[in-house]
């Protein structure tokens, strides 16, 4: 029998990942039944700020970034490129890139976002506030960055456009 040491650090990350997206999945059906979908995509925004709150002082002990806040485009950069590294798996086919200065574009693969094909199984996909965007926005709030979403999210845009893309304007040095 194979043990941890015969497995990739990235299939690693690949299984502790799926582990804990199911368990949220989980959470989220169960809160849905228990308390109808008003009330889960409430607490499950707050618990998304709250996670997204301590996940990024993990993140920023874990990748030596000291800063309490980031006033740079190029140290949010750095981080986030680093970040989203450590926490991306690859099911999840997530981008985000810098086409110019300030200007922070995400996209989900067509079709690929995990949350939109869990939450359409459940039948409730039109009445879901993102939780997936929700989290990079507490992110930048964690790490005192002032930022503009366009477009705006609160409910899935895959669903409602077909894609699952926009851009977080800044204005760092």
């Amino acid at each position: 029998m194979n043990g941890l040491e015969s497995l990739e650090k990235n299939d690693i990350k690949e299984l502790l990942s799926k582990g804990w997206i199911t368990h949220d999945a989980m959470w989220f059906l169960h809160s849905l039944k228990e308390v109808g979908m008003e009330k889960t995509n409430r607490i499950n925004r707050l618990a998304v700020e709250s996670m997204a709150a301590i996940e990024v002082a993990r993140l920023k002990k874990a990748l030596g970034f000291e800063k309490e806040t980031v006033t740079s485009f190029d140290d949010l950069v750095e981080f986030l490129s680093r970040a989203m590294d450590l926490v991306l798996a690859r099911f999840m086919r997530f981008k985000v890139d810098t086409p110019a200065r300030n200007v922070i574009h995400w996209e989900m693969e067509k079709d690929a976002c995990f949350a939109y094909k869990g939450i359409s199984g459940m039948g409730v996909i039109d009445q879901y506030h993102c939780g997936v965007l929700y989290r990079i926005e507490n992110w930048l709030r964690g790490l005192g960055v002032a930022y503009e979403m366009r477009p705006p999210v609160t409910n899935c845009l895959m669903h409602a456009t077909g894609e699952c893309k926009g851009d977080f304007i800044l204005n760092l040095s």
